[in-house]
C-alpha cells in the first residue's frame, strides 16, 4: 500500500477552495450559453360579411369559404424576444403596420422593430391601411379600403393570443433547414409574345392557352422550410415560397387559397408540430403559366405546394442553435411624382374618380406619400441564427430581390419573406420600368431607382462584418 497523504488544515481549505473556483468557471460557462423559449399562438382575424377585399377592388365578403387566421410566434433567448406573425390577410399598410408593431411588441414586452408581420397576400382576403381609410371617409367617398372597428377588433385578438401562448413555452435547442423544388406552379408575369415583344401579363388565373404554354421565365423554385426543435421534437415549421398565392378570386368568397389549404393539410399530417406558410418576393410572380382559374385548379395547386412541404421535410438536417442576432436595417424609398401619382393628381383623384376603387387607390397613394414625407422609413429586419438566414422585405417586392439576397450568401440558408410593410406596393427592379411593366401602372407608388436602395441594404444586412 501507498503510505496515506497527510494535509494540513491549510492545504485542505486551499484545495477546497481551488475546487470551488474551478466548479464556478463551469457553471459560469453553461450559464453563459444561451437557452431560447418558443410560444406560439393563432388567432382568427376573418372578416365580417360585407366587409371590402383587396382594398376595395374585388367583390366584398359575400361568404366565408375560409377562416383566416394570424399564425405566429414569439422566439426568446440571449436577451432578444422576437415576433413573427404570417397573416392570411392581402396587406397591411403603414400605420395599421404600426399599430400592429406596436400593440404585439407591448404584448410581449420587446420594441417595435422586433416584431415582423408579412402577409400572405391572398386576394380574397382584406388591405389594412388606416390613414388611406380616414382620407375615404374624410372625403364621404364611396370606396372602402377596411372597417376601421374590426381592424382594431383583430389586433387585440391577436395579441391576446400571444399573451396566452406564453404559459406554454417551449424549449428550443435546434433549427432545421430543408427545402424541396415545387412542380409547376410559379411563373413569371413577363414573357415574349408572339411578335416578339414583351408582355407583362400572366396573371394569377391565365386563361389564353398559348401565353400558359411560355416558359415558366424567371422564378426562385425552391420552398424552403427553417424549423425549431427542442432536442429531437420538431416544435414548429414555417415554410416560405415565391407565388402569389391566388387560383381564382373576386367572387365574394373570403379564402386563405391554395396555399391555406397547404398549410392546413400539413398540419393535419402532425398536430404536436405547428405549421406556418410566408410568401416570399413574387410581385411578379403568379401561377398563370399553371392556372387557368377554374375552381378545380385550387386543391391542384395545394397539393403540388403541400408535396413540396413533405418533401422539404424530408430534407431537413438540424443545427445546434448557439447563436442569434437581430439587425434592422432603414430603407428610404422615394415616392413616384410622374403623372398620376403626384400630391396633386392624388388628391383630385380621391375627390373625382367616379369608380370607388379610383378613390381607394388615391388614398392608398396619399397615404405613402404621407409617410415618406414625414420621413419615416421602413424597417428591414434580419434574424441571424448562424447556420440560416432570415430577412423581412416590404411590398410586393419582384422576385429578384429574393434571389439578390440568396446569390449574397451563397454559402448559407437564407429565407426571404415578402409582403411586410406593404405601403410602396410593387416594388420593381430598375429593368421593368424601363421595358414598360404594364402592372406599375397604378399598384407601384415607388419611384426608379428603389433596387439600388434595396441591394445597399441587403448588403449591409446579410454581409458579416468582422
Amino acid at each position: 500500500m501507498p503510505p496515506r497523504c497527510r494535509l494540513t488544515r491549510r492545504q485542505a481549505l486551499q484545495g477546497l477552495a481551488a475546487g470551488l473556483a474551478e466548479t464556478f468557471v463551469v457553471s459560469s460557462r453553461i450559464s453563459a450559453a444561451p437557452s431560447y423559449k418558443l410560444s406560439m399562438f393563432q388567432a382568427d382575424v376573418t372578416p365580417p360579411l360585407g366587409h371590402a377585399l383587396m382594398g376595395g377592388g374585388i367583390t366584398p365578403a359575400q361568404r366565408i369559404d375560409d377562416q383566416l387566421s394570424a399564425h405566429g410566434f414569439v422566439l426568446r433567448g440571449g436577451g432578444i424576444t422576437i415576433v413573427l406573425v404570417s397573416l392570411d390577410w392581402c396587406e397591411v399598410r403603414n400605420d395599421a403596420y404600426d399599430r400592429w408593431r406596436t400593440v404585439l411588441a407591448k404584448a410581449a414586452g420587446t420594441s417595435r422593430e422586433r416584431v415582423l408581420v408579412s402577409c400572405i397576400h391572398q386576394h380574397d382576403a382584406p388591405i389594412a391601411d388606416l390613414t388611406a381609410q380616414r382620407l375615404l371617409n374624410d372625403s364621404e367617398s364611396a370606396g372602402s379600403i377596411f372597417d376601421l372597428e374590426f381592424h382594431e377588433i383583430a389586433v387585440q385578438r391577436v395579441a391576446r393570443a400571444l399573451q396566452r401562448s406564453e404559459r406554454e413555452s417551449r424549449r428550443v435547442t435546434h433549427i432545421g433547414l430543408g427545402r424541396a423544388q415545387v412542380e409547376k406552379v410559379a411563373s413569371n408575369r413577363r414573357y415574349v409574345g408572339p411578335e416578339g415583344n414583351l408582355r407583362f401579363n400572366r396573371t394569377s388565373a391565365t386563361r389564353d392557352a398559348w401565353i400558359r404554354e411560355q416558359p415558366e421565365g424567371m422564378v426562385d423554385p425552391w420552398l424552403k422550410t427553417l424549423s425549431f426543435w427542442d432536442g429531437e421534437q420538431p416544435v414548429l415549421a414555417m415554410s416560405c415560397y415565391a407565388t402569389h398565392p391566388m387560383s381564382y378570386y373576386g367572387k365574394g368568397g373570403v379564402s386563405s387559397d391554395f396555399m391555406g389549404m397547404a398549410r392546413d393539410r400539413r398540419q393535419r399530417d402532425d398536430q404536436k408540430v405547428r405549421q406556418v406558410y410566408f410568401s416570399g418576393c413574387s410581385g411578379n410572380v403568379t401561377a398563370g403559366k399553371y392556372n387557368d382559374g377554374a375552381p378545380e385548379n385550387r386543391p391542384v395547386l395545394a397539393n403540388r405546394i403541400y408535396q413540396a412541404m413533405v418533401d422539404a421535410w424530408k430534407e431537413t438536417r438540424r443545427h445546434e442553435l448557439t447563436s442569434l442576432r437581430f439587425r434592422s436595417l432603414p430603407l428610404n424609398l422615394e415616392p413616384r411624382s410622374d403623372a398620376g401619382f403626384s400630391r396633386r393628381d392624388l388628391e383630385v383623384r380621391l375627390r373625382t374618380d367616379p369608380k370607388p376603387f379610383g378613390q381607394c387607390l388615391a388614398a392608398l397613394g396619399l397615404s405613402w406619400r404621407q409617410r415618406v414625407e414625414a420621413g419615416r422609413p421602413i424597417d428591414v429586419p434580419v434574424l441571424d441564427f448562424g447556420a440560416a438566414q432570415m430577412v423581412l422585405l416590404p411590398g410586393e417586392m419582384y422576385v429578384e430581390f429574393q434571389l439578390m439576397a440568396q446569390k449574397l450568401r451563397p454559402d448559407s440558408f437564407v429565407m426571404t419573406l415578402g409582403y411586410g410593410e406593404c405601403a410602396p406596393g410593387y416594388v420593381p427592379i430598375e429593368r421593368a420600368f424601363a421595358e414598360g411593366d404594364t402592372n406599375l401602372t397604378d399598384w407601384c407608388w415607388v419611384a426608379p431607382g428603389s433596387e439600388a436602395r434595396i441591394a445597399a441594404v441587403l448588403n449591409e444586412a446579410l454581409i458579416p462584418r468582422s
